[in-house]
Formats: C-alpha cells, sequence, structure tokens
C-alpha cells in the first residue's frame, strides 16, 4: 500500500517539477532579466536540498513503475512483489547514496567552505 502511495506522490511531485521548469524557461521570451534573477536563485543550498529530493523522486518512480509492470506483466509477478519492492528499495537508497557528491557537494561547499 505505501509503495502504491509513494509512486502517486512522486509522480504528482514530478509532474509540479515539469510546469515550474516550463513555465522559468518560457519567463526567457518574457524577460532575460528576471529569468537570470530567478536562475541565480536555483544556485542556492536550499535549492540543492530540493533539486536532491527531485532525483529522489524520480529515480523511485521509475524504480517501482519497473516493479509495477513487472507484477503486471510476470506471471509469477505477484507472487514476489514484496520482494521487488525491497529490491527497489535498495537499488534506491545505493543510487542516492551516489548522488549525494554530485547533486549537493556545491552547496555543501558553499555553506562550508572549500
Amino acid at each position: 500500500m505505501w509503495s502504491w502511495v509513494a509512486h502517486r506522490v512522486t509522480g504528482v511531485l514530478i509532474f509540479f517539477f515539469l510546469f515550474v521548469h516550463v513555465l522559468d524557461t518560457a519567463l526567457v521570451r518574457v524577460s532575460p532579466e528576471a529569468y537570470d534573477e530567478v536562475v541565480a536563485t536555483y544556485k542556492t543550498p536550499i535549492v540543492a536540498l530540493l533539486e536532491y529530493g527531485l532525483v529522489a523522486a524520480v529515480l523511485f518512480h521509475a524504480l517501482n513503475g519497473l516493479r509495477v509492470i513487472a507484477v503486471d506483466f510476470w506471471s509469477k509477478g505477484a507472487r514476489y512483489q514484496k520482494q521487488m519492492l525491497w529490491s527497489v528499495v535498495g537499488v534506491w537508497l545505493v543510487l542516492m547514496v551516489g548522488a549525494l557528491y554530485p547533486v549537493l557537494g556545491h552547496a555543501v561547499r558553499e555553506v562550508f567552505g572549500s
């Protein structure tokens, strides 16, 4: 049940990110100066944490989506869905640990110095 909820929540979060992304990209046609100001706010440590959250949402949504496909189309999928869920969580955790430095490295250097 929780994987179902998490899949829907991450899907909605990704949708809202894409909506905001389209809006801020469209801003360049209205006012390049305003676009530059918006992009400058994206270089803050708080936004870096939000980017890490976006990476978490996209990775979980993608991996869990593959699990859902396996449950639906594999004849033994329903029998192994719990094991596949724990596999998804394990792979997700490994990938999230691997994404720590590339996504948050700049923010950590900005907050704590080089």
